[in-house]
């Protein structure tokens, strides 16, 4: 034998057929309630088989003639009326047996999921009820167990939502035009944990950075000092836009 290694084809034993697939859309919208301290997501409860009363992400099948992103505006469309917000393809969950339909039985049609991750201004979203539809706003930590693979989803944006938080400018999309050093800080608290950083070490680290621009005013919030108002600087933030860990 010669000392090249020789390697198997496995040949499939009988051809399989092309799966029929239907596509959906479902968003993991997330906003952070900074009065709280809590990251919510957004869930609806299902009032169809399978699954009938059970909380879900909010979703829908994609339309003829319909892009995925259109489909996933119009999802928070329906359940949301906000001004300000992130959103962001996330992944395609579409693996065998994920839905219920796909059995023989049923539909017999294999359902993906192309998933997108948001993020909202709690202050200023309205929740949308279409006279049947449960819809709430949930902790991220009591979300209970979802329908389909929603948990999976779920996970997978939240942790999706926590990277882009370290070297994105995402948490600006969702404050206002003006902000506290504090505002900011607290939205980072929120969704990453109380241990990611200190106060003074994050304050010292952005204004170093320099894309954050003091509008000169000052706001007084209780018995501390008044606090400066800063306004984020998207040009200035160009340099830092492709390094990671640029805010921790």
């Amino acid at each position: 034998m010669s000392g090249r290694e020789t390697r198997k084809i496995a040949y499939p034993l009988k051809k399989q057929s092309l799966a029929d697939f239907k596509v959906g859309v479902d968003n993991a919208i997330f906003s952070v309630d900074t009065l709280q301290n809590r990251l919510l997501v957004l869930l609806v409860m299902r009032h169809d088989e399978p699954f009938l009363g059970q909380w879900c992400l909010p979703g829908t099948l994609v339309r003829n003639g319909e892009s995925l992103e259109d489909a996933a505006y119009r999802i928070l469309a329906e359940k949301i009326r906000v001004k300000n917000l992130y959103l962001e393809q996330l992944y395609t969950f579409g693996g065998p047996g994920r839905d219920p339909r796909e059995a023989p039985d049923s539909f017999g049609v294999r359902y993906l999921s192309v998933s997108y991750f948001a993020l909202v201004r709690f202050a200023e979203a309205e929740l949308i009820a279409d006279g049947v539809s449960g819809i709430a706003w949930y902790p991220i930590q009591q979300v209970p167990e979802l329908a389909f693979d929603h948990n999976k989803i779920l996970e997978y944006g939240y942790q999706r939502l926590r990277n882009k938080l370290e070297y994105s400018p995402v948490a600006f999309d969702v404050l206002p035009d003006v902000f506290t050093l504090n505002d900011l800080y607290q939205l980072y608290t929120t969704v990453l944990g109380e241990n990611f950083s200190d106060y003074s070490n994050f304050r010292s680290r952005l204004l170093k950075l320099g894309f954050l621009c003091d509008t000169g005013i000052k706001v007084s919030r209780g018995a501390g000092r008044p606090a400066s108002l800063y306004r984020f600087d998207a040009e200035a933030f160009v340099p830092f836009k492709d390094k990671p860990l640029v805010f921790i």
